[in-house]
This record gives C-alpha cells, sequence and structure tokens, in this order.
C-alpha cells in the first residue's frame, strides 16, 4: 500500500480470504502477476466474483509477463456468471515501465525454468529538496505562494524588484523508495540489477541449503541465495516469502541461513507489516513523512 493506493503482486488460492482476515481493501486497481503457474492465478477466480458481488464498477488491470493475458482471461470467464465490470489486461516485457503519478512499476526478467516470469520494482520519482524558512525569512520574501512556487523550483520577482533564484533557500533533490518484488527465481543479475539500493526486497526462498540442487532444478533459491542477492544489491532489508511447505513448522534453518549473509533479514509471515520509512524520516517534516506498508504472507 502506498498513500492508500494497495497493489498486489500475485494472486494464489486463499487471497481473497487473507485480505478480508487482515483488513485489506478489495477497492485495489491493479494486480501484477509474476508468471502463470496455476498456484500464483487461482485466487483470481474467486477475488474477481467477490469484486462483482460487492458491486465493483471501476476497472480492475492485471499486468503480466508476455502470454499472460490468454490465461488470465481463461480464469476470468470460469464459471457461467459475467462479470459487471471491465477488466484490462496489458502484458509487458522485461524493462517496461508502469508510470503513476509520483512513482513508476518496473518489469524486470525473473528466471523460473522457461517460464516468462517477471520481478517488479516500484521506484518512487526523486522529492524536492528542503525549503528553508528561516532563510526565506531573512530574505524578505513573504511566506504564501512565493514559497510554493520556489519549493519547485521557479524563480521569482519580489514587490521590491529582487529576483530570488530557488538555489537559494532549496537543497538537493532527496531519493524516493524503492521496493523490489521478485516472484519466482533463481537467484539472478536482473534482479541485482533492478535491487540496487532498494529500500526492500522480498524475494523467493523456497528451500534451505540441503534443498540446493531441488531448488536450482524447479527454478527456485534457497535462504543463502537470496540472501546473497539481497548484499549484492546493497538492499536495506530482506523479506523472504515462497517458502517450502516443508518448513512450515520451524523456518530458523533458512532464517539463519539467510542471515549469515544478509543480517537484516526476515522470514515473511500472514498479515505482517514492513513499514519503507523515508532514508532521511527523522528529520522530516510530518506532511512530508508517509509511510509505504508492504504486507507479505509466507
Amino acid at each position: 500500500m502506498r498513500e492508500g493506493e494497495t497493489f498486489l503482486f500475485d494472486c494464489g488460492e486463499g487471497t481473497q480470504r487473507q485480505m478480508m482476515r487482515y483488513g485489506v481493501a478489495f477497492s485495489l486497481r491493479d494486480i501484477f502477476f509474476s508468471h502463470m503457474h496455476v498456484d500464483h492465478i487461482l485466487g483470481m477466480v474467486g477475488l474477481v466474483r467477490t469484486m462483482a458481488l460487492q458491486g465493483r464498477e471501476e476497472p480492475l488491470r492485471m499486468w503480466g509477463p508476455p502470454g499472460s493475458s490468454r490465461m488470465l482471461r481463461r480464469a476470468e470467464t470460469f464459471g457461467p456468471d459475467r462479470l459487471d465490470f471491465p477488466v484490462e489486461y496489458r502484458e509487458l516485457q522485461p524493462g517496461d515501465t508502469v508510470s503513476r503519478k509520483g512513482y513508476e512499476i518496473v518489469a524486470f526478467a525473473a528466471d523460473h525454468v522457461r517460464t516468462p516470469a517477471l520481478g517488479y520494482a516500484l521506484v518512487e520519482s526523486l522529492r524536492l529538496g528542503r525549503f528553508n524558512p528561516e532563510r526565506a525569512r531573512e530574505m524578505g520574501v513573504p511566506e504564501g505562494p512565493l514559497w510554493g512556487r520556489l519549493h519547485r523550483g521557479q524563480r521569482v520577482t519580489l514587490d521590491d524588484g529582487r529576483e530570488i533564484d530557488p538555489s537559494d533557500l532549496v537543497g538537493p533533490t532527496r531519493p524516493g523508495r524503492k521496493l523490489v518484488v521478485t516472484g519466482d527465481t533463481r537467484p539472478c543479475e536482473a534482479t541485482v540489477e533492478a535491487a540496487a539500493g532498494a529500500n526492500l526486497l522480498v524475494h523467493e526462498a523456497t528451500f534451505a541449503d540441503e534443498e540446493a540442487a531441488r531448488a536450482a532444478e524447479t527454478g527456485h533459491s534457497t535462504a543463502r541465495e537470496a540472501a546473497q542477492v539481497a548484499a549484492r544489491a546493497g538492499v536495506s532489508q530482506l523479506v523472504l516469502t515462497h517458502v517450502s511447505a516443508r518448513y512450515s513448522r520451524d523456518v530458523s534453518d533458512l532464517e539463519r541461513e539467510a542471515r549469515e549473509v544478509f543480517p537484516t533479514t526476515q522470514i515473511a509471515r500472514d498479515g505482517a507489516e514492513y513499514e519503507i520509512a523515508f532514508p532521511d524520516a527523522l528529520t522530516e517534516p510530518s506532511a512530508d513523512a508517509s509511510q509505504l506498508p508492504v504486507r507479505a504472507s509466507s
């Protein structure tokens, strides 16, 4: 969720039940699919019908890798009922960007057993530099619209004829935040590049070291391999997801193996929330200190 906007990455069986359990609104506008294996799309059938029963009228956009539209359309038309709201299908190639106000979602190539697969990076735009109100008052710039224009990079002229340049009052631009979700994948260079400097990387970790050969065979990653990707990319936090059911009772081995490489690692748990603050959040004015809550499941 970003500033009230909810994104769903993949839609496995039981998704709507979990959304209801943890209070996630069904008003989301976008679902991003990493690939078309059934365990990542099966929940769509029930979710869109619940949306229809709730009287939804707004379009729902579904994004996926090449060839995904055909499969998703089949899921939409499963059963005799038809939806009363439009569903739009958009296929993305690695490197394609979905641009929105203040951020963009960039698709990158994942590596998953000869199946077209994507990961996604949510990248916020650069933020304006800090405005110096004390200096503005010292320079005789009246508080109000002129402050806003200067903060937006516009040169202004005062009543006494003086011209004030934004560089006199506004600091350098500041980075936004970056969240990266891999979907199912082997560790790959594309993920390292997409996740470079990310605040949070959500990477699959299906197996522990003992099943490294099985991970390679099935196009998945071990916890240690995911941690190596995080370390190479220089991310701030790593959350491991898509954990095999064989570890459902005890994930301590996965956590230990990952933390040996990348200490700031957590295992995703159902309903867990991870808030991504701006890098300078401790000194941010309250109006610019919004959070990017991420809810991940195991």
